[in-house]
């Protein structure tokens, strides 16, 4: 009878914790989840997409040599994207990483200079990070990457979108973004359909935008759904 009695507490435990959160996940994936939209590729898809980027002045972003933000208050960077080399901090680490040439990184604990199996995870997971949280702030700057196809997409108000889908490169190839744009073309959001999400097409804002020292136009805050994702102070210099 006690081996009853606990197996029905530890049932009806499980059953409190996980029924709220299944009934919670069953009303987002019935509000949000959407399938990747129909776009065509050609003339129009590449004007578009040369429309946004002039919209963002992505002269003055090519000649930002210098970036500099924090992703969440966890994971700070220094870029120097002329040479190609970002400096990554988090807790008591730092990565140099060398993204032309990975071999050549380096890995630091507390400021001293460690290798072996620790500074491949590290590296590892600094490589990560970087990808996922510079595609915060630059992603819209990506849209000619190698591996990129664009599409225009009609929306069902008739405006047009543009679908950027990454075929390679990046820690997750074949995401495609579908970016909702402003009558001068300017980024107002992006809808995502990528790997790592269980929902597609969840929609994330970028519309708080700063002018670096630069002239790049770089964003300081996302909304993605019930969650804020800030960028810290983004700055940028020649």
């Amino acid at each position: 009878m006690r081996i009853k009695k606990t197996l029905k507490i530890i049932t009806g435990v499980i059953v409190f914790f996980t029924l709220p959160s299944l009934v919670f996940f069953g009303f987002l994936y019935f509000k949000y989840d959407e399938d990747l939209p129909y776009g065509k590729q050609g003339v129009e898809a590449e004007i578009l997409a040369v429309k946004m980027l002039d919209a963002l002045n992505y002269e003055a972003f090519k000649k930002t040599n210098y970036i500099e933000w924090t992703f969440r208050n966890k994971h700070h960077y220094k870029w120097e994207k002329d040479k190609n080399v970002c400096a990554v901090y988090w807790k008591e680490y730092k990565v140099v990483l060398h993204l032309n040439d990975i071999e050549n990184s380096k890995v630091y604990v507390h400021n001293f200079n460690i290798q072996g199996d620790m500074e491949k995870e590290l590296l590892e997971k600094a490589i990560s990070y970087f990808n996922n949280d510079s595609f915060w702030l630059i992603a819209p700057y990506k849209v000619f990457d190698k591996g990129t196809e664009r599409r225009l997409v009609t929306l069902e108000n008739g405006n047009e979108a543009l679908l950027v889908t990454y075929t390679s490169g990046g820690s997750t190839p074949g995401d495609s973004y579908l970016w909702i744009l402003d009558e001068n073309g300017k980024p107002k959001s992006f809808k995502m359909w990528t790997s790592i999400l269980p929902l597609q097409g969840v929609e994330a804002s970028w519309s708080d935008w700063v002018i670096t020292e630069s002239g790049a136009q770089l964003p300081t805050f996302h909304r993605l759904l019930f969650f804020g994702l800030e960028m810290g102070e983004v700055k940028g210099t020649e």
